[in-house]
């Protein structure tokens, strides 16, 4: 490792102290003495995050001359997904293409020179798209902007290049899909003549993607002011360009993972702490780096994809890519296990960039903690197993390691959630972690991070409502959805999708729509089980506030002889056996009519009037829940103030100790009465609801790192408290 000019005096002997004791598993040098150097400037330049942008190249070529995309009016050929594909996914494949522009545009126009993508800046790594997107920040870049990229797991989605890869979903000028593979897969060696076959579509491996982004931060500049890795050693412990660039050869950035841990020095402390040996070991690259573009920023891009050897990896042949697990769902968790090389690095880092007075950004693609507004708990209780990906949640552990290196904040992605964290570890380390949005979801937004000093943060958020040419494509979805509506066949039927999208008036309008249908479409049957989905997505708020109110002995089975009342039947219970002392179904009436007297009063105490909860349709209901998951406090400004007080009002109106539900198995029985499921669950789930939109300030906020303090900034921000 690096040792760089250090400050004279006590500051700098310690610092070297900690570069000695807690150095990179490849340095084997000892400090080089300090040499002095200027304090740096009060203010650096402010830097904008624009994370998880998921480039597609919506007008590349796939050069097959059998499939050139759709052609528009301009002359161009649109090589595009199809709309549903859109609306079924957690990102947008194509007006992301318009999005990232605009994010561009505006930040040039901010007078921001320095931006950071925290990975997942394309599809999957595919040629077709890493080249579409290398030509646009070639393009910003000589207007005088500095581009600094962290890897992803969509890039790349395997270590090493995969060839099999593809997609089926490309829309043709009929309105179809179109499979769109690599010539590696089995389709194309099959000469499968409904696949168009084009190694434009094959997927990227870190060699070739460091290789084509290489200006954009993955090697040194000449301007910079310093540039390393977590690997580097330069002559005499200074700085020199020309080192640099000997040492951001990606053959000198790879460190030993096995299947249990980190390889190299760090295996016999892991071997003893397991009690058998690691297996399964290879040589992995890690695209880390530490650029100072001007004097007194320091931005540390943290490459934290690790892809651990699984039981399919065979020493003989160690770049076959299902040897490795993906990254997706590793994150900051194998970090800590599988390359503790990096939080050595990152803890010296941390520890100089204190003693030499540098403004240190730190960002990797994963979140480093709790993303959910410590909701994460919650969650797994009231939904089905795995939903909302809490697989990808740190645990307390790791985000107690990473504050251990004195790292004191990190933009963060992956998630596409606008949200912020902190924790302060058994050390008394303060630690914050900022999740940047995705430029291709709802919520669409990219962060400024500004150093007022060198203690005090500003953190805003700028929010894409407006998009030039965001409805460019709409008449080529057109052709789609009336293939859609004219086919009936069932598969084609089950991908219909509301018209109305394409009628939107603003990016902003778009991903607020598309959101609604990303959860009636694909959210609503994933997270949520077959009663919540059913109270979900017929209730609408009135209803739900009377329901919290029910006091009834009416049970589920008897809803069918009670029509009329409340859209709910007991479809999705279990048959239980009637308790001997039973209420004739007719009951319900009588006791709706209570609970509506009660709901009436709890709206009017608020200010409120029942009827107008109504308004809260099931469709806007949980089309609310899952933008605040996604965007927090954006999604509150989105529902206006009345919403967000409508919502106070249901958060607070269920029992405080609701009826345990009556089980048959893992199912609800049909012999509960009708109030108790939706009052059990949903007041997990309004509880959930009012933790994710009372969270940390996440639009327009400080950070104190001294004073240990997050701010929020915004006085007009709504919050659910």
């Amino acid at each position: 490792m690096m040792t760089p000019r250090l400050a004279l005096g006590a500051t700098a002997a310690l610092t070297l102290a900690l570069l000695a004791a807690c150095g990179s598993d490849n340095d084997d040098s000892a400090p080089v003495a300090p040499t002095p150097q200027d304090p740096a400037p009060v203010t650096a330049p402010s830097v904008a995050f624009m994370t998880d942008v998921h480039f597609e190249n919506v007008y590349g070529d796939f050069k097959n001359a059998t499939f050139a995309g759709v052609p528009m009016k301009d002359g161009r050929n649109a090589t595009i997904r199809t709309m549903y594909a859109e609306l079924t996914s957690t990102r947008l494949f194509n007006e992301n293409y318009f999005a990232f522009r605009a994010a561009l545009d505006d930040a040039y126009a901010k007078g921001i020179r320095h931006v950071a993508l925290p990975g997942d800046f394309t599809d999957d790594a595919q040629p077709i798209n890493v080249d579409g997107i290398a030509d646009i920040l070639k393009e910003y870049q000589a207007k005088g902007m500095r581009f600094f990229i962290a890897p992803g797991n969509h890039d790349p989605n395997e270590p090493y290049d995969d060839m099999e890869a593809g997609k089926n979903d490309f829309l043709t000028k009929e309105g179809k899909e179109q499979k769109v593979y690599a010539t590696g897969s089995a389709a194309c060696k099959a000469k499968d003549p409904a696949v168009i076959c084009t190694d434009q579509l094959m997927e990227q491996g870190y060699e070739k993607l460091v290789a084509k982004l290489s200006d954009y931060g993955f090697m040194p500049n000449r301007a910079d002011v310093l540039w390393e890795t977590p690997f580097s050693k330069y002559s005499g412990g200074k700085y020199s360009y020309d080192e640099a660039v000997a040492q951001g050869a990606l053959a000198k950035r790879q460190f030993e993972i096995c299947a249990e841990g980190t390889g190299g020095s760090y295996k016999a402390a892991g071997e003893t702490k397991l009690g058998k040996s690691y297996t399964k070991c290879t040589m992995m690259f890690d695209s880390s780096y530490l650029v100072e573009p001007v004097k007194g920023l320091w931005l540390l891009a943290i490459d934290a994809n690790v892809f651990v050897p699984n039981a399919n990896f065979d020493p003989a042949n160690p770049k076959h890519i299902k040897g490795f697990d993906g990254a997706g769902n590793a994150g900051w968790n194998k970090v800590v296990t599988h390359k503790q090389h990096l939080l050595d690095w990152i803890r010296a880092v941390s520890a100089r960039a204190k003693a030499e007075n540098k403004q240190l950004m730190a960002f990797s693609h994963y979140p480093t903690m709790d993303f959910y507004a410590n909701q994460t708990a919650a969650m797994k209780a009231v939904f089905k197993p795995g939903a909302f990906q809490t697989a990808r949640v740190p645990e307390v552990a790791t985000t107690n390691a990473v504050a251990a290196t004195g790292l004191p904040l990190h933009v963060g992605g992956h998630m596409h959630f606008n949200g912020t964290n902190d924790v302060t570890d058994p050390n008394g380390n303060f630690f914050v972690n900022v999740q940047s949005p995705s430029l291709a979801v709802y919520g669409a937004a990219y962060k400024i991070l500004t150093y007022k000093d060198k203690d005090t943060v500003d953190v805003q958020t700028v929010p894409l409502n407006s998009v030039p040419r965001f409805n460019d494509l709409f008449p080529l979805y057109q052709a789609e959805y009336d293939y859609l509506q004219g086919s009936t066949a069932a598969a084609d039927v089950a991908k219909r999708w509301d018209r109305a999208i394409l009628d939107t008036k603003s990016y902003g309008e778009f991903t607020h729509y598309y959101f609604g249908e990303l959860s009636r479409l694909r959210f609503m049957d994933e997270y949520w089980s077959c009663e919540m989905k059913e109270a979900a997505m017929s209730l609408n708020g009135r209803q739900m506030l009377i329901l919290s109110q029910l006091q009834t002995r009416v049970t589920l089975a008897q809803l069918k002889d009670a029509p009329g009342v409340l859209p709910l039947t007991a479809g999705c219970a279990a048959k239980g056996t009637a308790a001997g002392d039973a209420v004739p179904a007719s009951q319900l009436a009588a006791d709706w009519l209570d609970a509506t007297a009660k709901a009436e009063a709890l709206a009017t105490k608020a200010g409120l009037k029942l009827d107008d909860f109504a308004r809260i349709t099931p469709y806007v209901f949980y089309g609310d829940f899952h933008r605040t998951v996604y965007a927090g406090e954006l999604a509150l400004r989105d529902m206006g103030s009345t919403r967000v007080s409508q919502y106070k009002v249901l958060m607070a109106a269920f029992p405080q100790t609701p009826a345990a539900i009556v089980k048959v198995g893992d199912k609800l029985s049909d012999q509960n009465p009708v109030g108790v499921p939706f009052q059990n669950q949903f007041k997990q789930v309004f509880g959930i609801l009012k933790g994710l939109g009372s969270a940390k300030p996440s639009e327009h906020f400080t950070i104190d790192l001294k004073g240990r303090k997050v701010s929020n900034a915004n006085s007009a921000a709504l919050s659910f408290n």
